[in-house]
């Protein structure tokens, strides 16, 4: 509901502010002091428009920044994640390979037995 109203509004504005231009272009043509008004007007309206520029552009500059930064974070993240899915996968292997060798019964003593080798090499 609000939208229509806008656009109807600008286009009001739009309308009604063309023969208000005409009419300042005729009487800048014929007096030159209004002329000259009118000039530093649009001048200054140029700087501010200039200024606002570069304020924007400072702004994404800021923005970019920071989402450079937040990317380099996720990707040393997912540099680490992919490091532990490695020393996961390494010893998941280690087990593996221990439960190969001492069979099925072996996998659940696998415990066991790391702390009796680890006694029995203490006293030696």
């Amino acid at each position: 509901m609000v939208l229509p109203l806008l656009k109807l509004g600008t286009l009001a504005l739009k309308t009604l502010s063309k023969p208000v231009a005409s009419r300042l272009k005729q009487q800048a043509a014929f007096h030159p002091r209004f002329r000259q008004l009118i000039i530093d007007m649009a001048q200054v309206a140029g700087v501010a428009v200039i200024f606002e520029v570069q304020r924007s552009s400072r702004s994404e500059a800021r923005k970019e920044e920071l989402r450079k930064q937040e990317f380099e974070a996720m990707r040393q993240r997912d540099e680490e994640l992919a490091r532990e899915v490695e020393l996961l996968k390494q010893k998941l292997e280690e087990l593996e390979q221990l439960a190969k060798g001492r069979g099925l019964g072996g996998l659940f003593n696998i415990r066991n037995a790391n702390i009796e080798t680890g006694k029995a090499a203490e006293p030696a």
